[in-house]
């Protein structure tokens, strides 16, 4: 399996990769154990975002910064390694199942964090002054789930990103952000050129929007849990079917 991580260290805080990869590659894990590592995660991200700010966090440029220092870190199979995977499929086949596999753990993600949000409800108030990091925790790691997503079909089709580590994670998450194949005039220079101006800001609307969806799991018992499961498979289905559109293959 290849990384995309850069060498040198990222800004994000150092436990972020730790415990948002495991959620990426989580299909063994289960309920209570992805809700553990949602809090663990939010305790993280709280202290990054108490130093950043309430004006970074309530514009979303505090979350946006974490999506792009993390998205290095995701790690990303060849062709190879995803047939090795999945019994020698191949093509339009092959990318069904990854959608699928990757709808399931973005569903499994948001019932977990609608777990955290029942143990909150069912204690005491003071905790849910907690749910906007734990908001930012569950989109993070939907989004990772995604751009895995993302790489993996680009690796199907035959359009795998080139360059550094950190050029090729930009042009994934442009992917992302776009809902279409890379751009292959992204240009060369890494995250800060690819995501730049009105790309950056085309980015952070596009997590904030996710975020927003992600509030679902906020709502009492286990209410949340079943919205935020369905809501999240049902969006990331339809960006792997799009995107399996535009590198010309069939949804």
């Amino acid at each position: 399996m290849r990384s995309l991580t850069p060498r040198r260290r990222p800004k994000t805080d150092e436990d972020v990769p730790s415990v948002v990869v495991p959620l990426v590659d989580g299909s063994q894990l289960s309920n209570r154990e992805r809700a553990s590592l949602l809090s663990r995660l939010a305790v993280v991200l709280g202290g990054s975002a108490r130093r950043a700010g309430a004006a970074a966090v309530t514009s979303g440029r505090w979350l946006t910064e974490t999506v792009e220092e993390f998205a290095p870190h995701v790690p990303v199979r060849d062709y190879r390694t995803l047939r090795d995977h999945h019994d020698g499929l191949s093509g339009n086949e092959l990318a069904r199942a990854l959608i699928d596999t990757a709808a399931r753990a973005t569903g499994a993600v948001g019932a977990a964090g609608g777990l955290v949000s029942t143990i909150e409800f069912s204690t005491a108030p003071p905790l849910l002054l907690t749910s906007p990091v734990q908001v930012a925790a569950e989109t993070l790691a939907v989004v990772a789930i995604e751009l895995k997503l993302v790489a993996e079909l680009h690796e199907i089709y035959g359009r795998t990103a080139v360059g550094t580590p950190a050029v090729r994670a930009a042009a994934y998450l442009g992917s992302w952000t776009r809902q279409r194949r890379i751009d292959p005039f992204g240009g060369g220079a890494g995250l800060t050129a690819v995501v730049s101006s009105a790309a950056r800001r085309q980015l952070r609307r596009r997590i904030m929007r996710r975020a927003g969806s992600n509030l679902t799991t906020m709502m009492p018992f286990m209410a949340g849990a079943v919205a935020g499961a369905s809501l999240n498979s049902r969006e990331t289905k339809r960006l792997g079917e799009a995107l399996v559109k535009d590198l010309g293959g069939k949804p």
